[in-house]
């Protein structure tokens, strides 16, 4: 007997014990299938499935839950093409499944940080929804790991939800002024104009999260500020939430001064890759010299991501490996020369 699996969309499934048939839109086949089929076979090898494909229409056989897995996961990437309408749903597809595979098999609730009419935002990790739930709790986070981990989207996207349920008053992101290996020499205009491309990165992570309108508006009344690490001196920052981006650009000193901005009811967010310093002597970073110092103060949580919390493109995850294995390679080649 068949049933709709897919509000608003036209997918049946019909199922018989531990089979399933899915119908799958036309203009969908693409984005669900992956190129030459590519993603059917990535179901089969982590799912306990067998899959026939004969036009639109997916036949699978094997374990009942594996089968309501692979649905979720298509309907999930479905609703969020038509939300954030990306190119690469292919890839999307593959995230999905991974996301709903783990959720089940490590029994993982997903926690709803943001609602807006924009972006709902879950943990797709262990580590994602540890520090989604640190991010609620703790007064100082310090997030650490290689790109594509979501160390500082989450964070924006926690300081979202929390200022609209009025926990806090105001938002401020901030970041150190650093060019990352090339001098730009002199910027023309004010100094937000000068400041603004460093920053970018942090509009870029609030606009994902907020309508531009609404971002906007918020901006300009001062209830979220985006602003240079150097800006920080001198200010008390009460019922704030506080996030630092790119910490490991930070000196020792810089990062000690940003720290002891917190004031009454604010929570801060110090978040970088050690890995990725842009400062000229790299053992100038603070990051990790502040969290040896911290780390034992109550109130204070470390996250440590690593490449299995890596949500971007799995081709981030290939090349921070392949990097990896050069580091430990040349590291090997100067220990044995010693």
């Amino acid at each position: 007997m068949k049933n709709k699996l897919f509000n608003n969309s036209n997918q049946l499934v019909a199922e018989q014990g531990h089979s399933s048939t899915i119908n799958i839109e036309n203009s969908l086949v693409l984005d669900i299938f992956g190129v030459n089929n590519e993603n059917l076979k990535y179901f089969e090898k982590n799912l306990s499935l067998k899959i026939y494909q004969k036009g639109n229409q997916l036949n699978l056989k094997g374990n009942a839950k594996d089968i309501n897995i692979l649905k979720n996961a298509i309907r999930k990437t479905i609703n969020e093409k038509k939300i954030i309408k990306t190119s690469n749903t292919s890839n999307l597809m593959k995230k999905n499944l991974e996301t709903q595979i783990f959720n089940e098999r490590e029994n993982i609730k997903n926690i709803n940080i943001t609602k807006t009419n924009k972006l709902d935002v879950i943990g797709k990790s262990k580590n994602q929804n540890y520090y989604l739930e640190i991010l609620k709790k703790k007064q100082i986070i310090f997030a650490v790991g290689p790109a594509g981990t979501g160390k500082t989207f989450l964070a924006v996207a926690a300081a979202v939800s929390q200022l609209l349920e009025h926990k806090f008053e105001r938002i401020i992101l901030s970041r150190p002024a650093v060019e990352a290996g090339e001098k730009l020499g002199f910027l023309p205009g004010d100094l937000k104009e000068k400041v603004d491309p460093y920053l970018r990165p942090l509009y870029d992570a609030l606009y994902d999260l907020m309508p531009s309108e609404m971002a906007l508006r918020k901006i300009q009344s001062a209830e979220i500020e985006i602003a240079p690490l150097a800006f920080m001196r001198g200010r008390t920052l009460n019922n704030s939430f506080v996030i630092l981006d790119e910490a490991q650009n930070a000196t020792h000193n810089q990062i000690k001064m940003f720290l002891t901005r917190c004031g009454k009811n604010s929570r801060m967010v110090v978040v970088g890759d050690p890995s990725q310093s842009d400062l000229n002597r790299k053992r100038d970073s603070g990051l990790l010299s502040s969290i040896k110092i911290l780390r034992h103060i109550d109130d204070i949580a470390i996250i440590n991501f690593d490449q299995n919390d890596i949500v971007r493109d799995e081709m981030v995850t290939k090349i921070i490996n392949a990097y990896d294995l050069y580091d430990d390679q040349v590291r090997d080649l100067f220990d044995q020369k010693k």
